[in-house]
């Protein structure tokens, strides 16, 4: 069954989000905007939907699709996070208002899922169901060749009454069709015990990359690449339902395309270069059309203590695209007596890379300060 959210809501909202005269507010729309590469056929993140749809355990799931602006306390009070948690502040998260959200996680389909009409009277009737839910989310983040504010999301869960028995085991086997339909039976993966604010107990997949050129993993050659779990049978009593439990998944779809094709950037995901497009076929070590030189650039400035890295990273993203590779700190420090006890330094070192062309000075140097320039205007910064 294929289940669609009304959005007059949302509608409302993005009315709301137009009327609006700041910045951040453009920003997101354009964010709204941009392509969703899990529904573009001929995007590698279109295939894993397609191959992890098709496994077995899900092939009778239903497909849900929900809005990308949701309420606050949907998505962070119903699923038990901290009030402290830092997902909740504005330098993680994009406010449409005071009680709306960019999505910045897709569990949040639980709730729409839950409150559907007919899924409702399926519970009723004390039917067992799952779900699958996939598409764009949002956070502000670092800009490097691993990170975007704007990626993919894929999740789903079975739920069923509390006397048809569910086991962790029944999850773990999802979990490993999941890897062998994105990468093959012959791939190595392992599962751990993790933790989730609303699953208990929970788990993460890790994969064995090794050899690869993949995303450095923290602990040797394992990748993480999907958390999971037994969904809180509180958690579920905040969305209306009581007597049922079961398990869920979720993953980002880039980790795992970045992980099945050795990609070196993210980027290259976004790309419209026919080069690299053709090379984006999951299972196939990707190769560099051509390793175009970077140009690098250092920022200095003193900005009031106030100062949040994330919506500073977010402006370069506005003014220079992804023609930035990577915005590293490498200085930040304090001096009272030089800057005054309310101000901070900082110093960036900006690279910028096409991943497509090689940048031309003039070209660099015009967008290098066109960022002085709104880092003095938007963050009252002073350049050093």
């Amino acid at each position: 069954m294929d289940i669609r959210i009304p959005r007059d809501e949302e509608e409302r909202l993005r009315a709301h989000l137009a009327a609006r005269t700041d910045a951040e507010a453009r920003r997101i729309e354009r964010y709204l905007a941009m392509p969703d590469l899990s529904r573009t056929p001929g995007s590698p993140l279109y295939e894993i939907v397609s191959r992890v749809s098709s496994a077995p355990v899900f092939k009778h799931f239903d497909i849900i699709t929900i809005p990308e602006i949701v309420p606050t306390d949907v998505s962070f009070d119903l699923f038990d996070f901290p009030p402290n948690h830092p997902a909740r502040s504005s330098s993680d998260t994009y406010y449409i208002d005071e009680k709306n959200i960019l999505r910045t996680h897709d569990t949040v389909f639980w709730y729409y899922y839950l409150n559907d009409p007919a899924v409702k009277e399926r519970i009723a009737r004390g039917e067992a169901m799952g779900a699958l839910c996939y598409g764009k989310v949002y956070r502000k983040d670092e800009v490097d060749s691993r990170h975007m504010n704007v990626f993919h999301q894929f999740g789903g869960w079975y739920i069923a009454p509390t006397s048809t028995a569910v086991e962790p085991a029944d999850l773990h086997n999802a979990l490993g069709e999941i890897v062998h339909a994105v990468f093959g039976p012959s791939m190595q993966y392992r599962i751990n015990p993790d933790t989730f604010p609303y699953t208990d107990p929970s788990y993460e997949v890790e994969l064995y990359v090794k050899g690869t050129a993949a995303e450095g993993p923290a602990r040797g050659d394992w990748l993480e690449i999907v958390g999971s779990g037994m969904p809180k049978m509180t958690v579920l009593k905040k969305m209306g339902v009581e007597g049922y439990h079961g398990w869920a998944f979720g993953f980002g779809l880039e980790r795992l395309a970045i992980a099945s094709m050795a990609l070196p950037d993210i980027r290259l995901l976004w790309s419209d270069d026919a080069r690299i497009k053709k090379q984006l076929v999951l299972g196939h070590a990707f190769k560099d059309v051509s390793k175009f030189p970077p140009a690098v650039r250092d920022i200095s400035f003193v900005v009031p203590k106030t100062f949040v890295p994330n919506d500073y990273f977010d402006t370069v993203r506005e003014i220079a695209g992804d023609l930035v590779e990577e915005v590293a700190l490498i200085d930040k420090y304090e001096n009272d007596s030089k800057f005054g006890a309310d101000k901070m330094s900082y110093a960036y070192r900006i690279t910028y890379r096409s991943i497509e062309r090689t940048l031309t000075g003039d070209e660099v140097e015009t967008l290098h300060k066109k960022i002085e320039a709104a880092t003095v205007s938007e963050f009252g910064a002073s350049i050093r």
